[in-house]
């Protein structure tokens, strides 16, 4: 089955020219099934890119997807153009009255920020709160998965004395996880972050936490937490072939003192193009997660939550 997205939004062509499978909703009404809602709370600047991004890994699963997009109501974005913001963008006052099989909350480029600081932090307790009752299951993603730890558990986040950036294995800690079927014993993935969390403050908090991916290099990349009916990724599994290289090019432009991405380039080496080690894990953890939802939400909406 196919991603229900609209027509116009840029991520349907996209999509439909990576062989993705799309359908408008018009076509999707046609249907007698009932489509797992799953929302993205997009809080990264460049929203379309980050659009094309997660809708690609949830969209490839034998299961009817309607995504919903989401904005904080009262944050506007410079990065994106406000036409599109208005076509395509809910503010979140406006769907907390419905209910949801899954929810995405991306990263944030704030991680220097205090929680506390963030202009939209308030309305973002609200939206986590909300998750209990209105959320199937929740997929917190770097910033925004330490934003939820932070909030259910108390477990800080802690400044790098440098960049982690490039492509870090992890190690499978838990293979007979669902989350985590057809994964290797390793597995690559993106990691650009300034922040971290610590193993042992986890451990510490306990409540059911179980650390399911992780490295030695990077420190914890994949949490399950279902007291919470959520997993944390403080990693980029969603990232592009060129997000990193990206991200390195506008860095060296702007002047900003940053390492060539570690593991990411043939012989690190910025000459050459970057490959892509990641994508077939990506499609595994999301296909997994889309799965979970699939069999374990309820078939009638106001059910969740309850």
């Amino acid at each position: 089955m196919p991603i229900r997205l609209p027509s116009d939004l840029p991520a349907f062509d996209v999509l439909k020219d990576e062989g993705v499978m799309v359908m408008s909703r018009k076509d999707a009404d046609r249907q007698d099934i009932r489509p797992l809602r799953i929302a993205l709370l997009n809080l990264m600047p460049m929203k379309i890119q980050t659009e094309n991004q997660f809708a690609r890994l949830i969209g490839a699963t034998p299961l009817q997807i309607d995504l919903t997009l989401i904005r904080m109501s009262e944050h506007q974005t410079k990065n994106t153009a406000a036409a599109h913001m208005e076509a395509f963008y809910q503010p979140f006052q406006d769907v907390k009255d419905q209910k949801f099989d899954g929810l995405i909350i991306t990263g944030a480029p704030i991680e220097h920020l205090p929680f506390e600081d963030v202009t939209y932090w308030d309305e973002l307790l609200e939206v986590m709160d909300w998750t209990q009752s209105h959320v199937h299951s929740t997929f917190g993603v770097c910033w925004g998965a330490m934003a939820m730890l932070k909030h259910f558990h108390s477990v800080e986040k802690h400044m790098l004395p440098a960049k982690a950036f490039g492509c870090f294995k992890q190690e499978n800690m838990a293979p007979a996880s669902p989350f985590l079927s057809g994964f290797s014993d390793e597995c690559l993935i993106p990691v650009s972050r300034w922040t971290e969390v610590k193993q042992e403050e986890i451990d510490a908090a306990g409540n059911g936490l179980k650390t399911l991916l992780g490295s030695a290099q990077t420190g914890p990349c994949l949490i399950e937490d279902p007291a919470h009916r959520a997993l944390y990724i403080f990693n980029h599994f969603e990232y592009d072939s060129d997000t990193l290289k990206q991200e390195y090019d506008r860095d060296i432009s702007s002047d900003t003192p940053i390492n060539v991405p570690l593991n990411y380039y043939p012989d690190d080496d910025p000459s050459h193009a970057p490959s892509n080690r990641w994508r077939s894990h990506a499609h595994l953890l999301y296909g997994n997660w889309v799965n979970h939802i699939y069999q374990t939400t309820p078939f009638k909406l106001e059910l969740i939550g309850a």
